[in-house]
């Protein structure tokens, strides 16, 4: 199925150890929620915009899970029924913004850094322990993280969430970065892979004033 804009898209922090230490921080007891604004959306093909506020914007390759049907207060076996599918994400990050402030809606929520696609696959949660995410600069591996290595599995997470806000069709979390990360430049192209869903593909372009 194709990838429609969210109605709110919930990121995890430091979900994965790796992550976590390579930019000095400590994985949380829980997990650590952001939001990214619907309109920081592209679909797969569609140019990540470097803004000038930034001059360090890092990639960072996502499994992101697809909500299917309204989640309150979920346990972990209605989180399963809950989701639609798994979807590749690319939390595009102004590392420098996120340094600097204690809030990270700037850092993370500028138009176009979170391409989402090619598309949503549903798949079977007893599953979900196979998936792998890859990510991809100019055809070179950046990143490689396995859903086991998360902090929290991902039926944690959809639980978790919904004891705070209610879930809704077309929800989107996106469910934390291994390790890798890295700036983007003008001309480059990521690439963020999950075998047996696809590769989301977009180029970088810096903003035209």
């Amino acid at each position: 199925m194709s990838v429609a804009r969210p109605g709110k898209i919930v990121g995890i922090g430091r979900n994965y150890r790796d992550h976590a230490a390579e930019l000095g921080n400590t994985v949380p007891a829980k997990p650590l929620l952001f939001f990214k604004p619907p309109t920081a959306v592209i679909a797969d093909g569609a140019a990540i915009v470097l803004p000038p506020e930034s001059q360090q914007v890092d990639f960072e390759g996502e499994i992101g899970v697809v909500i299917g049907r309204p989640l309150r207060r979920a346990t972990e076996t209605e989180a399963r029924a809950g989701i639609a599918g798994i979807t590749c994400v690319n939390d595009v990050t102004a590392r420098d913004l996120q340094r600097a402030e204690e809030q990270w809606t700037r850092a993370k929520g500028f138009d176009t850094f979170c391409p989402i696609g090619p598309r949503v696959v549903p798949v079977d949660p007893r599953r979900f322990d196979e998936l792998e995410v890859f990510c991809r600069v100019n055809g070179t591996e950046r990143q490689h993280g396995r859903a086991p290595d998360m902090a929290f599995s991902i039926l944690t997470l959809v639980s978790f969430v919904s004891q705070v806000m209610t879930l809704e069709p077309g929800d989107l979390i996106a469910t934390g970065t291994p390790a890798g990360v890295g700036r983007l430049a003008p001309g480059d192209v990521v690439e963020v892979e999950i075998p047996g869903v696809g590769v989301l593909r977009n180029p970088v372009v810096a903003e035209q004033r």
